[in-house]
């Protein structure tokens, strides 16, 4: 067994309890609580901290390996240098205190074997395998002939090419073969594609439905990128689980998703970053301008979701590698832009761990919350985020981290 007391512990989901302890038994959480009522352990480890909390999740992230924001160098890349740079990406999310990450394209279904099977250590990985798009919408590279991108598709998690209902049937079956966790779409145009439109809808209504259905058979839920209105509204209507990045979200896109239950995933951080450093990146000028059209409408309507009562879960949409634009460690910058919009620490760390399981669905864990029962993902902590949620910016101050119940990171050497 395994002993934390802490000055403070944050459930993910509630209030914070002063004087906290967390028995860790195995992979599993035996007691979270006030230290008072804890279980005896005689024998055990005991580690004394100023915070504990749950692990933290990375809702919307992408293991691509890529060293800038130009998405034909992703695609000129090798395979075998991208995926040896996301085994250190996966390190760097570890020491920064994610413990789990829905990854939404990209490499992350061949990381998943590797962490579970002992060869990387790296977080609890959940990955859609390729995004779907239709030809010439957001996950297509329009740049390249369409018998490349299918290739990269097929090699690399770059987008996948489909068009019509029985090839989205075929599309989803093909990322269930490979083990996906659940399914990822392009719902709207995006910004980093060349030539569409973040306004326009893509898929027909016919074709989202198809997806959701045939990813609900096998208890897998659809995330769906949405910039734009129409995209937002169809995805819900067809019944996804989650709205990634939802930039046009207004009142009644708000109210749809509070009927359906639907999650909305923002991915504030990228923004940010790609106005700042976007250009340094490697961000194309089409890129750029369109980033620049929607940034003050991404923030407006994050803003209004959370004003209106939305379930936010916390995603950064980081995707690179290395020292430069966004790189994976960077993630709990996240938390603070939760936080400028509208959530209190406390709300915005529950976007980051008690809700997150919840956009898999059926696939979700027992994560996200240190209550007994639940896995033993766990952080010890240098100060209180509660207080300050900046705190979980910087991965200097996440002193210890617990995954399933094993120590991956601590103040002495590996």
């Amino acid at each position: 067994m395994q002993r934390i007391e802490a000055g403070v512990l944050i459930p993910g989901r509630g209030e914070v309890v002063l004087d906290g302890c967390v028995v860790l038994d195995g992979a599993a959480i035996a007691y979270a609580g006030p230290a008072a009522g804890a279980p005896a352990t005689p024998g055990a480890e005991v580690l004394r901290v100023p915070a504990v909390m749950p692990g933290l999740w990375d809702c919307h992230a992408h293991f691509f390996g890529a060293k800038g924001a130009d998405p034909v160098a992703w695609a000129l890349e090798p395979v075998a240098v991208a995926a040896m740079r996301v085994a250190g990406d996966a390190r760097a999310a570890l020491d920064a205190g994610f413990t789990s990450v829905r990854e939404v394209g990209g490499l992350g279904i061949f990381l998943a074997r590797a962490v579970a099977d002992g060869s990387v250590v790296g977080p609890s990985v959940y990955a859609a395998g390729t995004m779907l798009s239709p030809t010439g919408g957001h996950g297509d590279l329009h740049m390249l002939p369409d018998e490349w991108v299918c290739d990269l598709a097929r090699r690399s998690g770059l987008g996948g090419l489909c068009d019509g209902v029985p090839e989205c049937l075929r599309a989803v079956r093909l990322q269930l073969r490979a083990g996906a966790r659940l399914i990822k779409v392009c719902a709207s145009g995006g910004v980093t594609s060349q030539v569409d439109d973040p306004m326009h809808q893509q898929f027909s209504d016919a074709e989202l439905r198809a997806i959701v259905e045939e990813a609900g058979r096998a208890e897998r839920v659809v995330a769906a990128h949405c910039h734009g209105k129409a995209g937002i509204m169809a995805a819900l209507r067809a019944g996804v689980r989650t709205i990634e990045h939802g930039s046009y979200l207004d009142d009644e896109a708000a109210d749809a998703m509070l009927d359906s239950g639907a999650i909305l995933v923002p991915t504030r951080l990228i923004c940010e970053e790609l106005l700042a450093h976007g250009a340094a990146g490697g961000l194309p000028d089409y890129a750029y301008q369109k980033l620049v059209a929607l940034a003050r409408r991404h923030e407006e309507a994050l803003e209004l979701a959370i004003a209106r009562g939305v379930r936010v879960a916390l995603g950064t949409d980081i995707g690179f590698t290395g020292r430069g634009l966004a790189p994976w460690g960077s993630n709990g910058a996240e938390l603070t832009h939760l936080v400028a919009a509208g959530m209190t620490p406390l709300q915005a760390i529950e976007a980051g761990t008690a809700t997150a399981p919840s956009t898999l669905g059926p696939q979700a864990p027992s994560s996200g919350l240190l209550a007994a029962g639940c896995d033993a993902d766990v952080l010890a902590l240098a100060a209180d985020p509660s207080q300050d949620v900046s705190v979980l910016a910087d991965p200097a101050n996440v002193t210890h981290v617990v995954r399933a119940g094993v120590l991956v990171k601590s103040p002495q050497p590996r």
